[in-house]
Formats: C-alpha cells, sequence, structure tokens
C-alpha cells in the first residue's frame, strides 16, 4: 500500500468535494429526509462508484495516453470550462 499516495489522494478529493454541489445536494436530501442513514448510504454508495468509474477509467485511459497528455488535457479542460461559467454564468 502507498501510503503517500493513499493519503495525498484523500486530503485531495476531501477538499475538492467540500461545498461542491455534490455535498449540496447531500445536504438538501438530508434536510428534507426523515432517513439520514439512507441518505448516507445513498451518498456514500454514488461517490464509492463514481471513484471506481475514475481509476477504472483512469488505468485504461493511462495505457494508451502518455500521463504529461493526461495532465496537460485536464487543464486545458479545466481553464475552458472556468472561463466558460464566468463568460455565461449570468445569461438566462
Amino acid at each position: 500500500m502507498d501510503f503517500k499516495t493513499l493519503f495525498t489522494t484523500f486530503g485531495m478529493i476531501f477538499l475538492a468535494e467540500l461545498g461542491d454541489k455534490t455535498q449540496l445536494a447531500t445536504f438538501a436530501f438530508s434536510a428534507n429526509s426523515s432517513s439520514r442513514l439512507a441518505v448516507f448510504i445513498g451518498s456514500a454508495g454514488a461517490l464509492v462508484l463514481t471513484s471506481f468509474l475514475g481509476v477504472v477509467l483512469g488505468s485504461v485511459v493511462h495505457k494508451l495516453v502518455p500521463p504529461q497528455m493526461i495532465k496537460t488535457g485536464a487543464a486545458v479542460l479545466f481553464i475552458v470550462l472556468g472561463l466558460w461559467m464566468l463568460i455565461f454564468s449570468g445569461e438566462k
């Protein structure tokens, strides 16, 4: 077990998820539900499944695309999405 990778991944995902739409949706479901355990299990299960898919797809893409290209592509995508949100945030 690579504990450095484990703790780095945990820290980055934890910080990235704080206050994002997934956490806010879970907050809203919990506020409107009498079964908070069901909300927790549903939310945790969804996060585990999406993480699993990310790991599986990431390992497949890693075999086909060089890591530097993946990092560059992710950076470009984040910049494009950020600009898109800034430019088109007020339109209805």
